[in-house]
């Protein structure tokens, strides 16, 4: 029988925690003191999270944590940790975990519950929408340049209609993914906009590109170096929809791999949103591993 009780000293469980997470983001090739910079801002939000024992007939076979976060003006849990040990998997503790997590979640008023997977977990949350992935790969050396696409900097002239654009665009990713509605995806790019690139072009450690084949634009890109140690994260290398489907998606990635390789990074970082499927092809095609996935579920839901 599964029990699960609420724990005063989390100390164990938090050593184990940083422990699988770190063996998690190193098998994805990230340098150390990128993982340590990823641990470390884990380490800040545990700090909130309720932390449960899970044990069957008094031994101690897993943990699961939970927190309650304010998302967009309403109340939205998160499963910030579910796990049970090898010897003791598949003997129902992981429903059991997930039921409780729930549970809690609903009980304090949460609507929509949130996981974020670093690690295989069956098909214990396939019926959770699939909202987003974190993927990266290490880099060598530059890649040479694909199908004749070329890369330069983005102009002054060229910045208005980028930003409006990508904004758009991000809000219609974020609720395509069911992770907000359509009001809450537009608030939540106008938002993250003007946190993000204050300064525009002129945003320390950002490039902005514009990609070109034959002398024609045919997409942009927007990276930002350091955004952990040795890590580029690409907010967007987009290709414009009639350019689509001749191969300047993998030229497209090349020309960000490149621009981190010239800034000094060693690792390219992306997220791609749950529902497009083709941009989640494209980078298992070209070796990007994923990260951590995210996932949600409306609250509260019918039990079977």
């Amino acid at each position: 029988m599964t029990d699960i009780s609420v724990l005063t000293d989390t100390a164990p469980w938090q050593h184990d925690f940083e422990r699988r997470l770190r063996a998690s983001y190193s098998r994805t090739g990230l340098g150390a003191a990128a993982v340590d910079r990823m641990l470390s801002t884990e380490r800040e939000r545990a700090v909130d999270w309720t932390v449960a024992e899970i044990t069957d007939a008094g031994t101690r076979v897993g943990h699961v944590a939970v927190s309650l976060s304010d998302d967009d003006g309403a109340p939205a849990g998160r499963i910030g940790d579910l796990h049970v040990d090898a010897p003791h998997t598949g003997r129902g503790h992981e429903r059991a975990a997930r039921d409780w997590a729930e549970d809690w979640c609903a009980g304090r008023g949460a609507r929509k519950l949130h996981i974020r997977l670093t690690e295989p977990a069956g098909t214990l949350f396939d019926d959770y929408g699939v909202r987003g992935q974190v993927r990266a790969r290490p880099l060598a050396s530059p890649p040479e340049p694909l199908d004749g696409v070329t890369a330069r900097p983005m102009t002054p002239a060229e910045y208005p209609g980028w930003l409006a654009a990508e904004k758009a665009s991000y809000a219609d990713d974020i609720a395509r993914s069911g992770a907000r509605s359509r009001e809450e995806a537009v608030r939540k790019s106008d938002r993250d906009f003007a946190e993000l690139i204050p300064d525009g072009l002129a945003a320390p450690d950002n490039t902005f590109l514009v990609l070109e084949a034959a002398g024609a634009p045919i997409g942009t890109g927007w990276l930002c170096h350091r955004h952990l140690p040795g890590v580029t994260y690409g907010y967007s290398l987009h290709i414009e929809e009639r350019y689509r489907g001749k191969g300047y998606g993998r030229a497209a990635m090349a020309a960000g791999e490149r621009a981190t390789l010239a800034a000094g990074d060693t690792a390219l970082m992306f997220t791609v949103w749950g529902g497009n499927e083709v941009a989640m092809n494209l980078y298992t095609s070209a070796g990007y591993q994923v990260v951590e996935e995210s996932r949600s579920l409306d609250l509260p839901r019918a039990r079977v």
